[in-house]
């Protein structure tokens, strides 16, 4: 099966999804929740604190009353509109939402990465893909046995 847009006419629309779908959506949303808190903590891609601003911008940024850490939260619209956007059954996208938006990521990629998973990002999707594989044990189970599909 292809992948599923969650979005129709910027409103996510989860009624569309199967079961297999819904899942990957929810380990998309605690992966996309991990990258954006480790953001917030001005953290880079391996947990270890972000590049340092240039010297001219921490200094407007600071006047600005937002500090001078790389938190990518000036406006806050970046990270904000930096959701899931494509679900498969063995893949979830997630995507900024705005053209506006993904110019200013893609100029703070080549900066730092920061659209990837760091190694507690990663552990912190392990930990829901586990919750998610025992919830669906028991289903698995009943499936089997009463004949269902079997690839």
């Amino acid at each position: 099966m292809g992948s599923v847009r969650v979005y129709q006419k910027k409103q996510l629309r989860l009624d569309l999804l199967n079961f297999k779908q819904r899942q990957m959506y929810e380990l998309g949303s605690v992966g996309v929740a991990t990258v954006k808190e480790r953001l917030a903590a001005s953290q880079g891609p391996e947990d270890s604190p972000a590049k340092p601003l240039r010297k001219g911008y921490a200094i407007w940024k600071t006047k600005q009353g937002k500090g001078n850490r790389r938190n990518l939260t000036l406006s806050g619209d970046m990270l904000r509109n930096f959701e899931v956007r494509t679900v498969s059954e063995k893949r979830a996208k997630a995507s900024l939402t705005t053209r506006k938006n993904r110019i200013k990521g893609w100029a703070n990629q080549h900066i730092e990465a920061w659209t990837v998973f760091s190694p507690k990002n990663a552990a912190a999707v392990v930990k829901a893909a586990q919750k998610v594989i025992e919830a669906m044990k028991p289903r698995l189970l009943v499936e089997r046995f009463l004949g269902g599909r079997q690839r």
